[in-house]
């Protein structure tokens, strides 16, 4: 009996303890905090030409790393796009009105240039009208018209007469309403005066009609003027009339209707030489022609052909030396061209 129990102890013993050693043999332990955090990551990489597979081994802390960069340079990249949207946006901005300031430029440039040619052409008309209302008071026994008649008062728009260089398209504006008020003036006198003088001087102001134009009115050749009238070679010689530069066997016209004096040689420097007699002490000259169609005695009427240009007598080149001669003395022709 006491065998007996000593086996049922040692049963029960062995039983505890192989109940303990089975309780041992299932328990699981948790992976700790530190073997999270050094959790891997693998990214696989295949090509699928050459069947080669390659495998990146990446640390969660590299991954969270990865992820801030990539998020950065996406702010990056929407901050340097935004950019230049606003870039772009600005030069389309800044081109657009320097389109506008070039067109509105233009467009002031081109009124300038229209109203500039208008009052070209009213200052023209002016001289004329001067010119014709001098031929009359020459007529009448008045004085001349002084340059400073010319220049209408319109305050500071045009101080000089005609049209500054340097002005709005108001201030030409101005200065040619002006202009067209003066030339009106002019010509309400014109009228006037041409009136006194048909009445009491009939047939002698070539107004109306064909009587004589006693004027000299325009240029007696086509060329350009290469010396004027007055002191020239430093004071040296006083030039007593005007040199007009032209070509060989261009032709010359008498400026007013009148009489030849003289046509033919001159021994005083002039070589070929035309002088006409228009009447009321007024005469024109013309020298150094190549040659002479006219002859002395000849009436001629404002713009015939009475000779040609050359270079004739005392002559550097082919030119048309022309005068203008009042009750026998030389004044400035280009007032009358």
């Amino acid at each position: 009996m006491g065998n007996n129990m000593d086996n049922n102890t040692n049963n029960i013993n062995n039983n505890e303890d192989n109940s303990i050693n089975n309780s041992t043999n299932h328990i699981t332990v948790p992976p700790t905090s530190t073997e999270a955090v050094g959790k891997r990551f693998t990214l696989r990489l295949f090509d699928t030409e050459s069947d080669v597979t390659r495998s990146v081994h990446l640390s969660l802390r590299a991954v969270r790393m990865l992820a801030v960069g990539a998020g950065a340079g996406l702010a990056v990249l929407i901050g340097a796009s935004a950019l230049s949207v606003y870039t772009l946006m600005h030069s389309y901005r800044h081109e657009a009105e320097t389109a506008q300031l070039r067109e509105a430029n233009r467009i002031q440039q081109e009124q300038i240039l229209t109203v500039s040619k208008k009052a070209a052409a009213l200052e023209e008309e002016l001289g004329k009208l001067r010119r014709t209302e001098d031929g009359l008071r020459a007529i009448v026994g008045a004085p001349e018209t002084q340059p400073e008649d010319d220049n209408p008062q319109v305050g500071d728009a045009a101080p000089t007469g005609g049209v500054p260089h340097s002005a709005t398209t108001d201030d030409l504006s101005e200065a040619l309403a002006a202009l067209e008020r003066h030339i009106g003036v002019r010509r309400a006198s014109l009228d006037e005066l041409s009136g006194i003088v048909q009445k009491n001087y009939p047939g002698a102001s070539g107004l109306g009609g064909t009587a004589p134009v006693t004027t000299p009115t325009g240029w007696p050749t086509d060329g350009f003027i290469s010396s004027p009238y007055g002191l020239r070679f430093g004071g040296a010689e006083f030039h007593q009339g005007i040199d007009i530069a032209a070509d060989t066997g261009t032709p010359i016209t008498a400026t007013a209707d009148g009489v030849v004096t003289a046509a033919g040689w001159s021994g005083s420097g002039y070589g070929n030489m035309v002088d006409i007699d228009h009447g009321n002490g007024v005469m024109t000259r013309y020298g150094h022609a190549s040659a002479v169609a006219v002859t002395a005695g000849e009436q001629v009427r404002r713009g015939q052909i009475i000779a040609y240009v050359g270079s004739t007598g005392h002559s550097t080149g082919p030119h048309l030396h022309y005068e203008v001669r009042l009750n026998g003395q030389p004044v400035n022709p280009a007032p009358y061209l």
